[in-house]
């Protein structure tokens, strides 16, 4: 079996005690005897959204690493995990403000959430020239949709 095969695996049955995990970069990597590049290849590969996943990171003589095994299986998460995968790369303000809409309508997320949403994908915040705001709204929704299926908040959507 691969190293990187071995990792997952391990990070895997981790995560099937527990929705989330902490881990340091460098004690893996020590238990592996491996470089952290080499973790750091097994989560950006195996451990994506697309997949289920969200890997926060904070780096420094502290640091950790976050590993979140997302709902995209329950409803409404098998929802939230088809609107991500329909995104492109980019989407405009009116194709955004829909998917929030839509969001509310379904009580993912509450009236309030839509608004702040709503003024944070506007075109007058993301003050940034075409096709790049078109970009940047994207990766927003991409996150917000990650973040609703997050099973560590404590909260179902």
């Amino acid at each position: 079996m691969s190293l990187a095969r071995r990792i997952e695996e391990y990070i895997k049955r981790l995560l099937e005690l527990q929705n989330a995990v902490e881990i340091q970069r460098s004690e893996l990597a020590d238990h592996f005897q491996c470089v952290p590049s080499q973790i750091n290849y097994v989560l950006g590969t195996r451990f994506t959204p697309s997949q289920g996943y969200l890997v926060e990171s904070r780096r420094g003589g502290g640091g950790y690493l976050r590993i979140i095994k997302l709902s995209w299986e329950n409803q409404p998460q098998a929802h939230v995990k088809k609107l991500y995968h329909s995104l492109g790369v980019e989407i405009d303000q009116r194709e955004a403000e829909g998917i929030l809409k839509h969001l509310n309508e379904e009580q993912i997320i509450s009236h309030r959430e839509y608004h702040i949403l709503k003024a944070v994908i506007n075109r007058d915040t993301l003050q940034i020239d075409l096709p790049e705001r078109d970009c940047v709204r994207a990766k927003i929704i991409q996150a917000v949709l990650t973040a609703i299926c997050r099973n560590d908040l404590g909260r179902e959507c």
